[in-house]
């Protein structure tokens, strides 16, 4: 077990040292502050990481569509636009009075 300050634990999660710090302030990756500086233990963060593996997934899936890109195998967001239909031949007619 390690104990690790700022930089070397943002270094090892790859995250910056501002982000961590706020993420360490508002709880939401284990670290503690004894004194004026976080610390971090190493094996608390290796589980922190792996607890979001499948909360990460989960997010992820949920925001794609299951359509993969006609490019490529990856998955693509929803873009904005109507839903609806076009108009067919015989509603224009019958909007402009033809027969």
């Amino acid at each position: 077990m390690k104990t690790m300050e700022i930089e070397e634990a943002a270094q090892f999660i790859k995250v910056h040292p501002i982000t961590l710090s706020e993420m360490a302030r508002r709880g939401e990756i284990p670290a503690a502050k004894p004194g004026k500086k976080w610390v971090f233990i190493d094996v608390d963060l290796v589980e922190w990481l792996r607890s979001n593996y499948k909360a990460q997934a989960s997010v992820s899936d949920s925001t794609e569509r299951s359509n993969a890109c006609h490019f490529s195998n990856a998955k693509t967001h929803e873009t904005g636009g109507s839903k609806l239909l076009p108009p067919t031949e015989s509603e224009y007619k019958k909007q402009l009075g033809l027969k």
